[in-house]
């Protein structure tokens, strides 16, 4: 699964965030323009998607979302396809476990 993948499956909830992006490996050139992008105050979601595709697979990356100040979910990729999500929302966990069955909680 994708970085690109999770944000499409988080609809509206994380549409209107801001997210800060941070990868402990850099694999490719977008990764560092979202690190960049994203430590002036965020990314929104629509650029954040826009630089993850196509296809981007991401190593020890975490992307944090915000609304406003307020931290509200947190994106952790650990090897590069497995992800770890926490949220304020617990109706977001339980629609990303209806696309992903194989979903356990931590």
């Amino acid at each position: 699964m994708t970085l690109a993948e999770l944000l499409v499956r988080l609809g509206s909830f994380g549409l209107d965030l801001a997210w800060r992006v941070e990868f402990d490996e850099i694999v490719e050139p977008r990764c560092v323009e979202m690190e960049r992008q994203s430590a002036d105050g965020g990314l929104d979601t629509l650029t954040l998607l826009s630089l993850t595709t196509p296809f981007l697979q991401l190593i020890d990356a975490e992307a944090r979302g915000f609304a406003g100040d307020e931290l509200v979910i947190v994106l952790t990729e650990f090897d590069s396809s497995s992800w770890d999500v926490r949220a304020v929302d617990e109706r977001v966990l339980s629609e990303l476990r209806v696309h992903y069955p194989g979903a356990t909680d931590l």
